[in-house]
Order: C-alpha cells, then structure tokens, then sequence
C-alpha cells in the first residue's frame, strides 16, 4: 500500500513539472521582440504588425543579417565563426532568446512595459 501512495505522489509532481514546463516554454502573451547589441536596446519590433523582410546588424564585431517572415524572426546568416546564431533558428518561445555572443547581439520577446525578462514577466 505504501509503495502505491509513493507512486502516485512522483506521478504527481511528474505531472506538475511536466505542466510548468509547458507554461514556461509557450509563446509569449505578446509578439513583440527586443533586439539588443552590447547591452543597448536597437530595435524594438511588434512582430504582428512588421512586414516581411531582412535587415542588417553591424557592430564593431561584425553584422549579423535577420529576417522577418510570417510574424516570426531569426538570424539568418551572420559573420562570426560558429554561426550558433543563425542554427538556433527561428525565435519560439519567452525561454529560449537567440543570442551571438561573438556580436554581443541578444533578440528575445519582451512585452515592452518594463526591464523584466520574458520568462519571469
């Protein structure tokens, strides 16, 4: 009898962290992206309301090239030499932020009202 109850309770807190982590790892509450470089906001783009296109990063350590396209974006070619960047893909969740750290460039979510990480809120 005992060895079920034990059972169930790590099922349950299975079942719980299995549950926050889905709730952390989700889109945002909003589509709105903070593109930043040495620490410094550059831009900050309403995914929903931006059109598609590519523009370009240049620092002083080199210039990264993002993309928008149906309300999402990413890095898609960067001149640093390990390209992490550019094979994290397109940005999908408030956890997970595309970042160059040979560029210092960082493109997360952020819902624009304060200085709070996405994943805290």
């Amino acid at each position: 009898m005992r060895v079920k109850v034990v059972a169930v309770v790590i099922a349950v807190i299975f079942i719980a962290g299995a549950v926050g982590t889905v709730i952390v790892l989700s889109s945002p509450p909003t589509n709105t992206v903070r593109i930043s470089s040495a620490g410094e906001v550059i831009y900050t783009i309403d995914l929903n309301t931006a059109g598609d296109g590519t523009f370009e990063i240049k620092t002083d350590s080199g210039v990264n090239t993002v993309e928008i396209k149906d309300h999402r974006i990413r890095v898609s070619d960067a001149d640093c030499p390990d390209k992490t960047c550019v094979h994290m893909g397109w940005l999908s969740g408030s956890a997970m932020p595309i970042v160059c750290l040979p560029h210092q460039l960082v493109i997360e979510f952020t819902d624009g009202a304060s200085d709070v990480d996405a994943v805290t809120r």
